[in-house]
């Protein structure tokens, strides 16, 4: 299905951006929390990894605030597909509303988007991609589920530790990485990029697993 044709960029607008076209098109999801005290925390290692990938591909990180979509939106194209990349501002729980909000004024299918986020049940160092699959106790994925299904596609990116003490999924989550963990975030980030861009050529997302060993 094709989608976007740029209009002028108007930031202070509640219009979309863009309008019906002939692209190919993805929409890509980060998950995370808004605000700088969530930076840095492995919840939000969706928002840091879909960044890293826009600076990548596009060569500028430039986001725009969407409240009718309630989500920092940016878009460019590489070759003939059309990337719609979005890091709601709801908040984790309730990640669901503002990927809705997009699919549903934009028409895609579950089979455009690809959702990247945080996997507390995978090591540090691992990403695992496919498609549908159950929460697995992530509560921003609950929400998306329950908002378009579950057959979307994921990268799922692993930040279990060693060091992580039993039964404090709720507080472990929220906080930074270890500067240990941090020195590995270059080779991460540019797997990640090669994932997605692999995806987004080949037109599918690969059931898969790759392992660094730090």
């Amino acid at each position: 299905m094709g989608l976007f044709t740029k209009k002028l960029n108007n930031t202070a607008s509640h219009t979309p951006l863009y309008t019906l076209g002939n692209h190919k098109t993805w929409l890509l999801v980060g998950l995370g929390n808004p605000g700088e005290e969530y930076q840095n925390t492995r919840h939000n290692i969706g928002f840091n990894t879909l960044d890293k990938f826009v600076e990548s591909a596009d060569g500028i990180n430039h986001w725009v605030n969407k409240k009718d979509l309630k989500s920092l939106v940016t878009t460019f194209m590489m070759e003939d597909n059309k990337i719609f990349c979005i890091k709601p501002t709801t908040f984790m729980n309730e990640s669901g509303q503002a990927v809705q909000a997009v699919k549903s004024f934009y028409k895609y299918t579950n089979a455009q988007i690809i959702i990247i986020h945080d996997e507390l049940d995978i090591d540090f160092g691992t990403i695992k991609t496919g498609t549908g699959g159950g929460a697995a106790g992530h509560n921003g994925i609950k929400s998306v589920i329950s908002h378009i299904g579950s057959d979307f596609n994921r990268i799922r990116i692993g930040i279990n530790s060693p060091h992580r003490v039993k039964n404090e999924e709720k507080d472990f989550v929220l906080k930074d990485f270890s500067k240990e963990e941090q020195t590995h975030f270059g080779e991460l980030q540019k797997e990640i990029t090669s994932i997605l861009t692999e995806s987004i050529f080949q037109k599918k997302v690969n059931t898969d697993t790759r392992k660094f060993i730090f």
